[in-house]
């Protein structure tokens, strides 16, 4: 399987966190359903010093490229506008 490491940092105009807010119910129902077929590995909220969300990191498997793009087209924070800064990586997870 292919992996994927993503680190998404969050707009931060003034509206930014309400739609992250907004949009989380729909990003969570789709890591669940990763999760549940095999391609979700791990994911969280980035945090800064005050503990408020302001990104996300994710590492995710798939066994093509083809099928990691599907999921990249329907995220929804990416097309809600909630992910600004995004960089997709080949990823190993060390297996210790």
């Amino acid at each position: 399987m292919k992996q994927f490491l993503i680190q998404a940092y969050d707009y931060t105009d003034p509206q930014a966190f309400d739609r992250r807010m907004a949009t989380r119910p729909f990003h969570l129902e789709i890591a669940k359903k990763l999760k549940e077929s095999g391609n979700f590995v791990m994911g969280g909220a980035m945090l800064n010093a005050d503990d408020k969300m302001i990104g996300s990191v994710m590492v995710l498997q798939f066994e093509t490229q083809a099928q990691f793009d599907e999921y990249y087209a329907n995220e929804p924070y990416i097309k809600q506008k909630v992910w600004e800064k995004i960089e997709v990586k080949p990823f190993r997870v060390a297996n210790v």
